[in-house]
């Protein structure tokens, strides 16, 4: 079955940068609205940004200001670039290829990738 393929995790010291990126294999990756979200031990899958066909962006108020999402529909990837981590943002990312954004917060449909790990140290 066709799913996104996240790449690009690891492990980064506190201020540290990494940059995600999601390959979508899809033929009209360009019609879809991508996110990406998060699930840290113990907690609930969140979301963290999303991007839609049209180029419009969306954050958790969590990581305004300090990550950023882009697409290249030429290349059908989305891109996280993530600076100033902090321990925090320790999770498994995941890329969604569904994403419905509502009141400025992303839900994600039932088109996910198997996640990228993310740790930060301290």
């Amino acid at each position: 079955q066709v799913q996104p393929v996240e790449s690009g995790g690891g492990l980064v010291q506190a201020g540290g940068s990494l940059r995600l990126s999601c390959l979508d294999s899809r033929r009209a990756f360009s019609n879809y609205n991508m996110g990406w979200f998060r699930q840290a031990p113990g907690k609930e899958r969140e979301f963290v940004a999303a991007i839609t066909w049209g180029g419009s962006t969306y954050y958790a108020n969590s990581v305004k200001g300090r990550f950023t999402i882009s697409r290249d529909n030429a290349k059908n990837t989305v891109y996280l670039q993530m600076i100033s981590l902090k321990p925090e943002d320790t999770a498994v990312y995941y890329c969604n290829g569904e994403t419905t954004v509502i009141a400025g917060q992303g839900h994600g449909g039932n088109y996910w990738g198997k996640g990228t790990l993310v740790t930060v140290s301290s």
